[in-house]
């Protein structure tokens, strides 16, 4: 793990457990006081792009010992010469071209396109307590900022509330919640997606969306994640909710109708019930099967009214990824999110997301080869989102360009729920009568929020900025996650600015795989992106030789 240490003395983060790939720990913590990466940019914004202390230090890279095949190991190019894909407005000559003004702004989509602000979306946010409990936080910030928010499956279903009546809902009161709070703040660029898997079809989620909200919310179709090779699950305490739930339909583990759980529930042995969603396709045996049977699910939703439909699937492995991008290319989807093993946001078997799938880079990089072939027989490819594991700048651009042209997003689960809870902690110290509202876990300041200040416009980098968007009086409504999600999406912005613009390249469509580069010759063999020193090598030549 040398390649990811605990901590950063640079940029003055520490990670509280131990590090993944990503840069965030194995177990991110809601009530957690600081202060890696992730966390401590949700307060401190673009500061975090630089070393500490200016004026007092000198600081050289850590990063020179690339080991093995992940996003660590490619590294970014940079260019002498030029200025591509210039927004509109921006010249070529030296004052204008400046980082910021390298504009972020992409779309997704067939015949309707989705405008986003900037290049990232969430990850799946279902049934998982979690995300229900910090929503708020998610789903405004995502929506002031301008990117997509992904409501995971199972949501209508765990819903106590929520009424079902001979397959058809009738009222879903945590689900409308989900969309409303994000609808509130849209102004165009974003997107409420709604992913249902085989419960959710069964309980009619597609329809009961539709009619009630029509084309403001694109539907998504749901193969798999990365994190597990099974369907999503959450964990009950309460015996009586966990029976609810088995005669709702789900998988419940162990049994809560079986006298023998039910007398270790009650003495303590047992103490929380696993729900679990159901395999998809377990009736299929073939690839033509499958096919079919996805084909005429999205022709249903189409004749529901759906005009924006999206697939998620998971690190299954060659033969699954091709078909998703073959299929989803076929059906003219919207989006086809690709979630490689390494990410996750909770509630997988531990060792099974050690274990199980392809790893992020490795699929990903297949992905760019298959959409490749699929092109070079003149057949339109999907637009993307790469997932697993991404929570940088750096590591966002390296995803934008392994997958480009077809990449137009980098789907990010757990460091965009951390500014969440980090915010919702914050509110609920300086705000104690909104404390339980906002889910917060902390009875004071903890040192290393408490030496920024004491009130959120000292706190928060991003706080005035937040507020020449929604004006002075709005602000007292935007919770204080939100205000976290704002700041940190303004140094991953800033961040992916400077390097697109060391690449001579002023928008994401002008990423190509030609910015990066492989840092050791296995990563060179399985990316297929040239190693360092070979990259240029013959113009290199020539112009010694001139």
């Amino acid at each position: 793990m040398s390649q990811w240490p605990k901590t950063n003395d640079a940029i003055g983060t520490v990670n509280r457990g131990n590090p993944c790939e990503s840069g965030l720990c194995t177990l991110c913590r809601a009530d957690c006081m600081g202060k890696c990466e992730t966390w401590l940019s949700s307060l401190r914004g673009r500061k975090l792009l630089y070393p500490r202390d200016f004026a007092s230090i000198t600081a050289g890279s850590a990063n020179t010992d690339h080991v093995g095949v992940s996003y660590n190991s490619l590294r970014i190019q940079g260019y002498l010469y030029g200025a591509n894909n210039l927004p509109e407005g921006v010249s070529n000559s030296a004052d204008d071209c400046v980082f910021p003004n390298v504009s972020l702004e992409t779309e997704f989509g067939t015949e309707i396109k989705t405008k986003v602000r900037v290049p990232m979306m969430t990850g799946a946010l279902g049934s998982t307590f979690i995300a229900a409990k910090y929503w708020d936080s998610f789903s405004i910030g995502a929506s002031l900022v301008g990117f997509p928010i992904v409501v995971g499956e199972n949501v209508v279903g765990i819903d106590k509330e929520a009424v079902i009546e001979n397959g058809k809902i009738k009222k879903a009161p945590e689900l409308d919640r989900r969309v409303d709070t994000y609808l509130r703040y849209y102004d165009g660029y974003g997107a409420i997606i709604v992913q249902m898997n085989v419960e959710d079809t069964r309980n009619g989620v597609a329809e009961y969306l539709i009619e009630k909200y029509g084309d403001k919310v694109i539907i998504e179709l749901k193969w798999g994640q990365g994190a597990k090779v099974i369907g999503g699950e959450i964990q009950v305490t309460s015996l009586e909710y966990a029976v609810f739930l088995k005669e709702r339909g789900y998988v419940v583990d162990p049994d809560p109708t079986k006298p023998e759980v039910i007398e270790a529930f009650k003495h303590g042995a047992i103490r929380s019930i696993a729900r679990h969603s159901r395999l998809g396709y377990t009736d299929k045996s073939s690839i033509d099967e499958v096919k079919n049977t996805f084909m005429e699910a999205v022709a249903y939703l189409r004749k529901l009214g759906y005009k924006r439909i999206s697939l998620k699937t998971g690190s299954y492995g060659m033969e699954a990824l091709a078909m998703s991008i073959k299929y989803a290319s076929e059906a003219n989807l919207d989006l086809l999110t690709i979630d490689g093993s390494g990410g996750g946001t909770g509630m997988s078997p531990w060792n099974m997301m050690e274990s199980w799938g392809v790893p992020s880079v490795l699929l990903h990089s297949k992905a760019y080869e298959y959409a490749a072939m699929l092109e070079a027989k003149g057949q339109k490819v999907v637009d993307m989102a790469f997932a697993g594991g991404i929570a940088k700048e750096d590591q966002i651009f390296k995803a934008l360009a392994l997958g480009a042209p077809y990449t137009k997003l980098i789907c990010m689960g757990r460091s965009l729920m951390i500014p969440g809870y980090l915010g919702s902690n914050i509110e609920g110290v300086l705000k104690p009568d909104v404390k339980k509202k906002v889910n917060g876990n902390w009875d004071k300041l903890p040192k290393s929020v408490s030496n920024l200040g004491s009130s959120p416009e000292e706190i928060f980098a991003g706080y005035y900025d937040l507020e020449k968007k929604v004006g002075k009086d709005e602000m007292k409504n935007i919770p204080y996650g939100a205000i976290a999600v704002w700041t940190l999406a303004d140094k991953l912005g800033a961040g992916l600015q400077q390097l697109m613009a060391g690449v001579r390249k002023f928008s994401p469509e002008g990423i190509s795989r030609n910015e990066i580069f492989s840092a050791n010759r296995e990563t060179e063999k399985e990316t297929k992106i040239p190693f360092i020193t070979d990259i240029a090598d013959d113009k290199a030549k020539e112009i010694i030789e001139g």
